[in-house]
């Protein structure tokens, strides 16, 4: 009786391995259609029904060329670009305290915090020929990664400095200080912040250890309010006003 059993059991053992391997071959010669489908509007025929669909295509590689291209023939880039170049446009002229520009096409320039470059791009295009632009994250090719609490360059390697983030900078002694040690005597500071008085002027001013006020008015920068700081680094450690 247990042989009889044994044999039974044996071959329900082998039905179900057969079963199991023709299961197993129909799924590799014939998989199943596990394909997500999409809507596709009546008129939008040109889109794949679903992943399996052969007009179904990843999205093509972005150059960085390419990404740029299109971030800077935007209306709001454009614009900003347009507001940065007026500024330094304005600082190519005569100042009416002085007889000479504080900024010019020879200028060994740096812009602080410069984010995705539109300052940078407006210094070339008005003729600045030598621009440094930095950043906490690079921005290729205009802006390159650095800290703009510990600068890596020498002291005293540029004629002209420039920032228009000071105003949400974690550590304002140590930003302005770097930007003081940055540039060379007779060269000059400019910052861009939110509209302030005279009190606050002579506070932001008073950051700098070489540095003296030339000019400090309030002007409308891309729809906002603000005051324009510019410093002259001198060898005196005596701030003016």
């Amino acid at each position: 009786m247990d042989r009889h059993i044994q044999v039974f059991l044996n071959r329900i053992s082998l039905l179900a391995a057969t079963i199991a391997t023709i299961l197993l071959l129909s799924i590799i010669l014939h998989p199943p259609d596990t394909c997500i489908p999409h809507f596709t509007p009546h008129n939008s025929l040109k889109f794949p029904r679903s992943t399996c669909d052969p007009h179904h295509q990843p999205r093509p590689f972005s150059t960085l060329e390419k990404k740029n291209h299109r971030l800077w023939s935007t209306s709001a880039w454009l614009k900003k670009v347009q507001s940065f170049s007026n500024i330094f446009r304005d600082a190519q002229k005569h100042d009416r305290s002085r007889t000479f520009p504080i900024l010019s096409n020879s200028s060994k320039s740096l812009c602080l915090l410069a984010g995705a470059g539109q300052e940078a791009m407006a210094l070339r295009q008005i003729g600045v020929s030598d621009v440094t632009a930095i950043d906490l994250v690079d921005s290729p090719p205009l802006v390159s990664r650095a800290d703009p609490y510990n600068l890596p360059f020498f002291d005293d390697a540029f004629d002209f400095a420039f920032s228009a983030q000071f105003d949400v900078v974690l550590f304002p002694t140590r930003f302005v200080s770097e930007m003081d040690r940055m540039v060379r005597v007779g060269g000059f500071c400019l910052l861009l912040v939110e509209q302030c008085t005279q009190e606050e002027i002579k506070e932001i001013v008073g950051l700098f250890k070489r540095g003296k006020l030339i000019d400090a008015h309030n002007f409308t920068f891309s729809g906002s309010k603000m005051t324009k700081i510019v410093v002259k680094i001198t060898n005196s450690t005596v701030n003016l006003l």
